[in-house]
């Protein structure tokens, strides 16, 4: 490394300094590039017992569908989700009815469905805990996650 002395501070300053890498967003196509790009619309949410797609429903979806179409190698699993009101098994084939429309949206919209897995956990993982419709409604949703 070659060096020069400036005078006015006394040590020696190196002409060709290494760039530190810049901190950049997440990786391309990676789960948080992901989350990043969809702004809360990896998650669309339901009315209570339902499992169809509403136009804000379908505005999430296109833009999942959009960022999937830029990563054609990219697989996900559409989680559905449910309130803690109802028995376990009835929350599990609702669950299962969400995930799957919302997989039958992304498909209509383009994506390959064999690019798209579902899985139901029905009440078993809350992001909202409390007895109350805030919670239950936060609760009722279907969520998309990529597979790295």
């Amino acid at each position: 490394m070659v060096g020069r002395r400036d005078h006015k501070s006394g040590p020696a300053v190196s002409s060709s300094a290494p760039q530190q890498p810049t901190l950049q967003g997440p990786a391309p196509g990676s789960q948080a590039d992901f989350v990043s790009a969809m702004a809360g619309r990896d998650t669309i949410y339901f009315d209570t017992d339902k499992f169809n797609v509403d136009e804000a429903d379908a505005a999430a979806l296109r833009t999942q569908a959009q960022w999937l179409a830029r990563y054609p190698g990219k697989r996900a699993t559409i989680e559905g989700h449910c309130d803690e009101r109802g028995t376990r098994e009835y929350n599990i084939a609702l669950g299962q009815r969400r995930a799957v429309a919302a997989r039958d949206y992304l498909v209509s919209l383009g994506v390959d469905g064999s690019r798209l897995n579902t899985v139901s956990y029905g009440k078993e993982r809350p992001v909202a805990l409390g007895s109350d419709e805030e919670s239950w409604a936060k609760n009722r949703r279907a969520v998309t996650v990529t597979i790295d």
